[in-house]
């Protein structure tokens, strides 16, 4: 490979310079109330993955993706017929790769109730570790496998990976090769989504930012690594349209 040299360099460069954000505040889990006054069960929520997942690029949780997400969900008319609150908890820590949120899923203790909805976010530190692709797929069926079993999950969804080579953090070509190479495990995560019955959720919130038309640079936190509030929002507004899609199908079939 003729850049090698060159994306080793611009590597340990990145390393050394790339400014290291902190994890938003907040709170970790609680009970979101949807409805006061309804006697509906409440809707369980997990959240489980990397320094996306626990909002590194804004300061507090509310910004980030699980407290927009509630926010969102909040919103939502039907999803407050069915549901008193959202029972939720979230489980992300910086530099999660697939084994570690496997390994977080192994440690965490069994719910006493199934987990109705499960959200994974991973897969950018995989690409930047270079996890081989066969132990990319191995993990992602045994995190179906364990969330099934052990968390009784009901609906399963893993957001995509974002396109890396619009970070404004790699530069050229780093960013190029980068992009490659995550559209390589994206590609492997939609099929491993598609021949398992588990929910895709795009990551084209960077599209989105473009159709709006504001700069790409506008959408990342000063690290030009992470998401900022601005993302953050465009991203839920996937994520949610997807749960309560699916929820108020998985209701009409209730009824029926």
């Amino acid at each position: 490979m003729v850049f090698a040299p060159l994306y080793l360099i611009q590597a340990r460069k990145l390393k050394q310079d790339t400014v290291r954000l902190p994890e938003a505040e907040g709170e970790l889990g609680g009970l979101f109330t949807l409805n006061p006054s309804s006697k509906k069960p409440n809707l369980s929520l997990m959240m489980v993955g990397d320094s996306s997942a626990c909002g590194v690029g804004v300061t507090y949780q509310d910004d980030a993706l699980i407290g927009q997400v509630l926010v969102n969900l909040q919103t939502d008319a039907g999803l407050s017929q069915q549901f008193a609150g959202i029972d939720w908890q979230l489980h992300a820590t910086t530099g999660h790769t697939s084994f570690d949120v496997l390994r977080r899923l192994y440690v965490l203790p069994k719910p006493s109730d199934p987990i109705d909805v499960m959200v994974i976010v991973v897969g950018v530190n995989d690409v930047t570790i270079s996890t081989p692709m066969d132990v990319w797929q191995n993990n992602l069926s045994k995190i179906l496998a364990i969330a099934h079993r052990k968390f009784g999950v009901k609906h399963l969804f893993l957001t995509a990976l974002p396109p890396m080579a619009l970070f404004p953090a790699l530069p050229k070509p780093l960013n190029a090769f980068v992009g490659k190479k995550s559209d390589v495990y994206d590609d492997a995560l939609q099929t491993f989504c598609q021949n398992n019955d588990v929910y895709y959720v795009s990551a084209d919130f960077l599209t989105h930012a473009e159709s709006l038309r504001q700069p790409i640079a506008d959408g990342f936190a000063s690290d030009g690594f992470h998401p900022n509030a601005t993302a953050y929002a465009l991203w839920v507004k996937l994520l949610e349209h997807i749960i309560a899609t699916t929820l108020s199908l998985d209701n009409e079939l209730q009824v029926y």
